[in-house]
């Protein structure tokens, strides 16, 4: 276990090199309001320029809500929410891809092979979805819990709805409180903290009926 932690501290400080050289500066560039600019600027291109800042937040301190919040205020808190959701989702899909494909043998050599085991029992495990689901609202964890899912293989039919669950209230609830441009969503924040387990609970009673009925080969 305490190999796994140094996994997991190893991608903590992966993700934080990036703020701590230059975050302060993407901090001061990034308001809202310039945000919403640059993208203005791209002209119809303008969800694709979030789409792939969103992506680009994987290696470079972007500051995803803030762009989240911008594509709300350009095209609405529903069109904004399905964009921001889609870009959270394609960069979760993309940090699990490019671990699952080239991770699995830095991590070995960090970690070892029992502590890969252990990391893939915790994501093969019912707690896996729990994590990814959780951790799409909180700070620097996205990128990591979605690296570790794909160094422990995680099933990607477990790994992508846990991960629609985290993204798709976050999408719309930042995209809303860009369209209303609100200074202090605290209510926000709340919702976009509470949905995401009610949403995997809902998801995880529908995974086990089906699951009991043989719809997945397991039981």
């Amino acid at each position: 276990m305490k190999r796994l932690l140094l996994l997991f501290g190893a991608l903590v400080l992966l993700v934080l090199v990036p703020f701590l050289l230059w975050g302060g500066h993407f901090e001061r560039s990034m308001t809202l309001e310039g945000t919403v600019a640059k993208l203005r600027a791209a002209g119809p291109w303008a969800w694709l320029v979030g789409i792939a800042l969103l992506l680009l937040d994987l290696f470079l301190p972007i500051l995803g809500t803030v762009v989240m919040s911008a594509l709300g205020l350009i095209y609405g808190w529903v069109l904004g929410g399905l964009l921001a959701s889609l870009g959270s989702i394609a960069a979760g899909l993309l940090a699990y891809g490019l671990c699952h494909r080239f991770g699995r043998r830095a991590a070995r050599r960090l970690a070892g092979e029992e502590s890969l085991r252990e990391g893939e029992r915790l994501f093969h495990g019912e707690l896996g979805g729990w994590i990814v689901a959780l951790s799409r609202w909180m700070p620097v964890l996205p990128e990591v819990v979605a690296c570790l899912a794909g160094i422990a293989r995680m099933p990607l039919r477990r790994f992508f709805p846990a991960l629609c669950v985290g993204s798709i209230p976050m999408g719309f609830v930042f995209a809303r409180i860009g369209e209303a441009g609100e200074e202090r969503p605290g209510l926000a924040l709340l919702l976009s903290a509470g949905l995401p387990p009610l949403l995997w609970a809902l998801f995880r009673g529908v995974y086990r009926w089906r699951a009991k009925r043989g719809d997945f080969g397991e039981k």
